[in-house]
């Protein structure tokens, strides 16, 4: 744990190799409605993602509203939501997709946790937060693949990458 300005900080950082497109794995990442299916971490999101908009989560059994930072397709979705009133629990949480221009991405998945609380949360976060990111992340790609190889089935080839 980082100790700034008075207030515990704590960054969880994930990330896993998906071999789809940035467009197939962004459609996964963005198509909130089918989350309940398939997404064991990040269960509803509800809203419009603009920049400066609130969005309704739920991710287990916690509920938030936080405000959406950046929305850039198939690049980098990020929020910033705060427990009761900022600085006693923030997060920051990123989804950024990292393009190898070969049909292939990096998918990274952080949260960078700052306030008065963080330090009482940190065995939840490193245990149970740290957990649903990887358990996201794999299911994210579980279900990207899948789409590019039914795509690849329907069309007869490998699905490509526009430049």
């Amino acid at each position: 744990m980082i100790i700034m300005n008075g207030m515990a900080q704590r960054t969880i950082k994930t990330e896993i190799e998906i071999a789809a497109p940035p467009a197939v794995v962004w459609e996964v990442l963005t198509d909130f409605s089918a989350y309940a299916a398939w997404n064991p971490f990040i269960t509803h999101i509800e809203g419009a993602c603009k920049v400066g908009n609130t969005i309704d989560v739920r991710a287990g059994d916690m509920k938030f509203s936080p405000k959406v930072l950046v929305f850039e397709p198939q690049k980098e979705f990020r929020w910033i939501g705060k427990f009761l009133f900022k600085g006693l629990f923030d997060g920051e949480h990123s989804f950024r997709i990292i393009d190898h221009h070969d049909g292939t991405v990096t998918f990274k998945h952080e949260e960078h946790f700052s306030g008065l609380l963080v330090g009482l949360f940190a065995k939840k976060l490193k245990n149970e937060t740290l957990v649903g990111f990887e358990q996201m992340n794999h299911k994210l790609k579980e279900v990207a693949e899948k789409q590019v190889m039914t795509i690849q089935h329907i069309v007869g080839h490998p699905v490509e990458t526009p430049h």
